[in-house]
């Protein structure tokens, strides 16, 4: 439990990471959003943390150098954007091969069919830009918009917009927070919580329709069907 929760709070990362901080968030959301095995990193938190923590006042109070917000502005979109590149690649050239293997504690089938729907929900444009913003969906996002055969070059587009949009709100937002509030730094792990809940908001919403929806489909049909 002791090593989730660490994996899980943004100011173990940066603790961890020590001087090679700002470059450590930036290889973190690369790999959340390109790589299968990311998606259990903190994105969202993380960006956020990140952000608070290049004022020098909250990173004090953690006991690290301050990141580079300019570095960071400029780097996690990249990354972002790379990865998400990389994730639609091979979903592209390995197709469903890519999901076919057994469920695991880094691997659950369920992530991709979550992935696949919103997509099929959606339309492929506005569900790459709000997976995002989704815990896990936006890290099986990708391959799926790559084997669900997306064109490389309307996906770049919207992976684009959906990336700098994503990184650069958090971070000026952890950035506006870290110099505004005193003592920031005693309120992350709350944060991290309240961020974590209102993002699988969407998903836990989405699970509860789709079980209804199952529901109703299989209750019986009244006493008119009865009597048939």
């Amino acid at each position: 439990m002791d090593v989730i929760l660490n994996l899980l709070d943004p100011q173990w990362w940066l603790t961890m990471l020590g001087a090679f901080a700002t470059v450590g968030v930036i290889a973190i959301i690369f790999a959340e959003t390109g790589l299968l095995v990311g998606f259990f990193l903190p994105g969202d938190s993380l960006l956020v943390a990140a952000g608070i923590f290049s004022s020098a006042a909250a990173a004090q109070g953690l006991g690290i150098e301050p990141l580079s917000l300019p570095t960071l502005l400029i780097g996690t979109p990249l990354a972002a954007i790379l990865g998400a590149q990389l994730g639609h690649f091979l979903g592209a050239r390995i197709g469903r091969k890519l999901f076919d293997k057994p469920d695991s504690r880094l691997f659950k089938k369920e992530h991709v069919e979550k992935a696949e729907f919103y997509f099929q929900k959606f339309g492929p444009a506005k569900a790459v830009v709000a997976a995002r913003f989704m815990p896990i969906v936006r890290t099986f996002m990708n391959p799926v918009a790559g084997v669900l055969e997306m064109d490389a070059r309307k996906f770049f587009l919207w992976n684009v917009l959906g990336g700098v949009v994503w990184v650069e709100a958090l971070l000026l937002l952890g950035h506006f927070l870290g110099a505004k509030v005193e003592g920031i730094d005693k309120y992350i792990l709350p944060g991290v919580f309240v961020i974590v809940v209102l993002s699988l908001v969407p998903i836990v919403r989405e699970v509860l329709k789709n079980r209804k929806a199952k529901g109703d489909a299989t209750a019986p049909r009244g006493k008119h069907h009865a009597r048939r």
